[in-house]
């Protein structure tokens, strides 16, 4: 984050219904060229919040963790396609390049994508979800990680950058 990083929300959500909800909020602000990273453990919601968010843009197609692809995109109804992408699996942010994805033309959700989007943007929505410190999510694997029990987390969205300047949610 750069200096000028700013907390839009800090707050618990209690469970899934509630992060697509934060979704849709998210998705009120958002306009293409937007990049937004999720950060969190496996299993926190940030594929429950992008499919909030994808359905409130009217997004096509399932959106589902992008994890074995690397990368979906989603038309919408609503404007700029929404491009969902798992940075899990990638070693290099050099790798995102090969990707070849139209960030100024789209909404971008990354996923573990903290470190990866370094200097893709001069403008970064960070969303960080945590969970209750007894959660285990040791069991879950990626396949199942939206499989996850309803549990409150807290969610911090940070913005930086001058395309958030006077932008609250």
């Amino acid at each position: 984050m750069t200096e000028a990083a700013r907390v839009l929300l800090d707050t618990a959500i209690d469970g899934t219904d509630a992060m697509g909800e934060l979704g849709a909020r998210l998705a009120a602000v958002l306009r293409a060229g937007d990049l937004v990273v999720l950060t969190g453990p496996l299993g926190a919601g940030k594929t429950t919040l992008t499919r909030g968010l994808g359905a409130a843009l009217g997004a096509r197609g399932q959106v589902s963790s992008p994890t074995f692809v690397l990368a979906r995109t989603h038309p919408t109804t609503a404007g700029p396609d929404l491009v969902h992408v798992d940075a899990y699996r990638l070693s290099d942010p050099v790798e995102l390049d090969d990707l070849d994805l139209d960030w100024d033309a789209s909404i971008v959700v990354v996923e573990w994508g903290r470190g990866m989007v370094d200097g893709i943007s001069d403008s970064v929505l960070d969303v960080e979800i945590t969970r209750a410190t007894g959660a285990d999510a040791s069991s879950t694997t990626e396949a199942d990680a939206d499989d996850v029990p309803d549990e409150p987390r807290r969610v911090v969205v940070t913005a930086s950058g001058p395309r958030w300047t006077g932008v609250d949610l």
